[in-house]
């Protein structure tokens, strides 16, 4: 390996982000302010990721799918973020309802339903939060029992992203209500043709308002034996690992909002003129472009970072997954909000896209566990 080799993303790396930042520009962007508008799933970007195989990249080339690592898919979140935070929900969701299927599914399950996500014929959503567990996930309190070789499943499940666009939920439910705590609940595939499965009304969202969010309701759902994701009693132990996977694509998303901020602020200051020059020219605004690119490129660092462990499977990769979702969203939170206040008055109104950003960046501090979540699983692994 030569000098010049050390440390930066490989050529394959950069070429898959001009492709999609190509598709991003030409086919989400536009749609983006009123997808947001309306409230209304960004059907566009959907078709344009299917059509260019951005959708679900993760998937393995054995299940017919682009097998791209997970950096790869990092970039493809980033790049859409980037324009849309709601369409790049659509890669990011796919990874997190398709993970407990690929890190503890048997072979059958994997190539019953990978394929379709692959393809683009299905999405897969992820049922993990309830009202009253949301950072408890040992506490929740939908049940499967047992009949015979299936289970019948009785609960609910709150802010369900992309529910009602999905065909296929990872549902976790208490399979051993007197088992020990954490060690009692499974996994299950189940699909949104399933008698007894209904969804609540959309959420009225602060931002992210392309993707629907809506609770999951179960009565007297059976479910066939054979799609259990792993032995009973591991599904909180999957769905943990999952996290682990899937927490650095949040931090790529919001490394791609607040490039996207970004980018719109430094624009936007180049060409407003106040006393008799651009603002770009006075100090106070070069220190907030320095400090914001400065923070935004510390989180890409550190997803990108995670991105690898995550690929390789590192034993590190619960600190680095958190750190960098932790980190890259308050970053995101910051930069946009700053991106608001470099266009003044025009940062406030929905003619430009900064606003929008910033709403959308919220949910990364929330999301795949809060930020103080992420501090205790980050302390919980320096104290080992």
């Amino acid at each position: 390996m030569s000098d010049f080799d050390l440390f930066r993303t490989t050529e394959e790396h950069e070429e898959l982000r001009e492709a999609v930042r190509a598709v991003a520009e030409d086919k989400i962007a536009p749609h983006a302010a009123e997808v947001d508008d309306k409230s209304r799933f960004p059907q566009e970007a959907l078709e344009a990721l299917v059509a260019t195989d951005f959708h679900a990249p993760h998937i393995g080339e054995q299940y017919d799918g682009v097998g791209a690592d997970a950096l790869a898919t990092c970039i493809v979140i980033e790049e859409v973020a980037r324009v849309c935070g709601s369409s790049s929900l659509i890669p990011a969701v796919n990874k997190l309802g398709t993970m407990p299927v690929i890190l503890g599914g048997s072979e059958d399950i994997k190539q019953r339903y990978l394929p379709k996500v692959a393809s683009g014929e299905a999405m897969f959503s992820y049922g993990l939060s309830e009202r009253e567990a949301g950072s408890d996930t040992a506490a929740m309190r939908t049940q499967a029992v047992a009949d015979g070789d299936d289970w019948i499943l009785n609960g609910q499940k709150s802010w369900i992203t992309n529910a009602g666009v999905s065909e296929y939920y990872t549902v976790l439910a208490v399979t051993d209500p007197d088992g020990k705590r954490g060690s009692n609940i499974s996994a299950f595939v189940l699909h949104a043709d399933d008698a007894g499965f209904t969804l609540g009304e959309p959420e009225r969202k602060l931002g992210i308002k392309g993707s629907p969010t809506r609770e999951l309701f179960f009565d007297d759902v059976r479910v066939p034996g054979d799609r259990i994701v792993g032995a009973p009693g591991e599904g909180l132990k999957i769905a943990l690992r999952t996290l682990d996977h899937t927490r650095v694509t949040i931090g790529a998303q919001a490394v791609g909002i607040a490039q996207g901020a970004l980018d719109h602020a430094v624009e936007y200051v180049k060409e407003r003129k106040q006393f008799g020059k651009s603002i770009a020219d006075f100090q106070g605004v070069q220190f907030m472009l320095a400090d914001m690119a400065m923070k935004l490129e510390t989180a890409r660092q550190m997803v990108y970072t995670a991105a690898a462990k995550s690929e390789r499977f590192d034993d590190d990769l619960p600190f680095y997954g958190a750190a960098a979702k932790c980190y890259a969203s308050d970053a995101a939170m910051e930069i946009t909000t700053d991106a608001v206040q470099l266009l003044g008055g025009a940062g406030y109104v929905k003619d430009f896209p900064v606003e929008r950003m910033m709403r959308d960046a919220k949910i990364t501090q929330i999301y795949e566990g809060t930020n103080q979540i992420q501090r205790m699983v980050m302390a919980r692994q320096l104290l080992k």
